[in-house]
């Protein structure tokens, strides 16, 4: 890079005509922000448009105008995915060795029919385990039997009885949550319902708006009760609390107590394989989306990345190259690590460049099996981006998230692992998204991750998402654009590109929505900074040239 120059409150470069902002010390008050830009307010520039998103649009009418990239596969690591969405159906990664559906792996990859991709929580039968076991529940059951003998107490090996202790702390804990949350929802469910009942005695055909829901609180402003439930169900319409979602909430929380947290369920007995034996490979079905009314997430995470940019409908995706890999490990409970591993081997060895792993568990059984997966990806030059989580932990502090590239802080075990935290629309104190964990010995480098709008398993096929997870997908779509556009690049280069190229925000932010003693933004990773599409492409060029 060179022709560095500083106007304040901006820090520029300028390379090949392109000047482009990595620092910005002030905050800037939001111009109008519609809803229609609301939805693609992460594509969004912060000189252009006053709101911290990564420049995307400004990339697109600037440096990639009339250039074209090629097709870049990105494995999606989590749930199931709906292959068949409108604004995903075109950009699902195609295996074109295989025959659909002739019972016979023709491509000799291991895996019979993976047309689209794998499902590793899949029976023979076509069926999917849609509860698992948390991991700290795996911990327990598997040491429960050595550590309550008190005649092996004194050949334990004292720092693997320390996290047994941790796991059996978070169970209690968990456990006495889940009790608390199932009594919850099932008394709020009957509250709702018992609100629509008082409110039916006012519209005979028992629908209304949340309109005219406020007349009819003007209407009766002494009737107390009416009130109360007119407050109740504005409440529940505002937030799409519908039957489904309370129907949903509630399966959830009693297989939270039945399988989830109990010792007696074995998730793997409908799948049929050892998940203690790495090398026991053959399980898993081709089916990626047999349950996707169920699981969303999957779904959320790939339109943020490819959802069609031109078919002008719902959302628009990072870019139009990307195909999509689906591998499924995740459900509700905690990933198995011998699911996550050979998820990483399956799709490294089926092309993909990226690999997105937006999920993350506080207890690993087999961490070193995902190590060495980290280091074979990193081998064939394949970048992993995984989420920070949304606990609202301080990971230099708090170091237990899996999966990650390191222990405890120390070396990272191989140099193509992107972590991600969350950053919202706001270019002021409430930058930080506050259930974001952080940390500048881990997390790498922010993305925007509050109020996302993409693809959606559900009926509407489309929402807001906040998290993480959604910042993760954010930063593997730039990786890609990057890749596609500058293959001679490694996976290494790609990734310090990205945490170097950021926009550093050096002003101080809340990291809690209360928070009256303030951090500064870029004290909050290792990079400091926050991912941006138009910045990345210019390094990467210059890099890319100089090789």
């Amino acid at each position: 890079m060179k022709n560095l120059y500083i106007l304040l409150p901006f820090l520029f470069f300028q390379c090949k005509n392109y000047n482009y902002i990595s620092k910005q010390e002030k905050v800037i008050p939001i111009k109008n922000l519609s809803e229609k830009k609301l939805k693609i307010w992460y594509h969004k520039d912060i000189i252009d448009d006053s709101i911290p998103g990564i420049s995307l649009d400004k990339a697109y009418n600037t440096i990639l105008k009339d250039k074209k990239g090629k097709d870049i596969i990105v494995a999606v690591i989590d749930m199931q995915i709906d292959i068949n969405h409108e604004d995903l159906k075109n950009n699902i990664w195609r295996n074109k060795k295989e025959v659909f559906n002739n019972k016979k792996d023709d491509d000799k990859n291991g895996y019979i029919d993976d047309v689209n991709g794998w499902n590793f929580l899949g029976s023979e039968k076509g069926e999917t385990t849609k509860f698992v076991n948390y991991e700290y529940t795996r911990i327990l059951k598997k040491y429960n039997s050595i550590y309550n003998n008190t005649e092996n107490k004194i050949n334990i090996d004292s720092s693997f009885y320390l996290n047994y202790k941790k796991a059996e702390k978070k169970y209690l804990e968990r456990y006495a949550y889940a009790i608390e949350d199932t009594s919850f929802i099932k008394t709020e469910y009957k509250d709702k319902r018992n609100a629509e009942k008082t409110l039916a005695k006012y519209f005979k055909d028992k629908t209304y708006s949340v309109k005219d829901l406020d007349s009819l609180k003007q209407l009766y402003p002494k009737d107390s009760v009416l009130q109360m439930h007119i407050s109740w169900v504005d409440y529940y319409m505002k937030n799409d609390f519908t039957d489904d979602y309370f129907e949903d909430y509630k399966l959830k929380g009693i297989e939270r107590l039945n399988k989830l947290l109990n010792f007696d369920y074995n998730d793997r007995l409908l799948i049929g394989d050892d998940s203690d034996d790495l090398s026991d490979t053959k399980y898993g079905n081709p089916i990626v989306n047999s349950d996707v009314g169920f699981f969303d997430h999957g779904t959320l995470m790939a339109g943020i990345i490819a959802a069609n940019r031109n078919n002008d409908i719902g959302s628009k995706g990072i870019y139009s190259n990307i195909k999509i890999m689906p591998i499924c490990v995740a459900s509700f409970g905690d990933e198995h690590d011998k699911d996550i591993a050979l998820g990483i081997r399956y799709a490294v060895d089926n092309g993909a460049k990226i690999i997105n792993m937006s999920f993350g568990k506080e207890f690993s059984l087999y961490k070193n099996w995902v190590f060495d997966a980290f280091k074979y990806a990193e081998k064939n030059n394949v970048l992993i981006i995984s989420s920070a989580g949304n606990s609202s932990y301080n990971l230099n502090d708090y170091n237990e998230l899996y999966p990650n590239d390191n222990e405890d802080n120390g070396d990272e075990v191989s140099d193509n692992f992107l972590m991600v935290g969350a950053s919202n629309y706001l270019a002021n104190e409430n930058l930080f998204v506050a259930i974001s964990n952080y940390g500048n010995s881990d997390v790498d480098v922010f993305a925007p991750g509050s109020k996302i709008f993409t693809t959606s398993s559900k009926k509407k096929k489309y929402k807001f998402v906040t998290g993480t997870s959604a910042s993760a997908a954010v930063t593997s779509g730039i990786a890609a654009l990057i890749y596609s556009y500058y293959p001679n690049l490694t996976a290494s280069e790609i990734k310090h590109i990205i945490m170097d190229s950021g926009v550093e925000y050096t002003f101080p932010v809340k990291l809690t929505r209360n928070d009256s003693i303030k951090t500064p933004f870029n004290k909050l990773s290792k990079s400091g900074k926050i991912v941006n599409a138009y910045n990345a492409l210019i390094m990467a060029d210059s890099i890319s040239n100089t090789k």
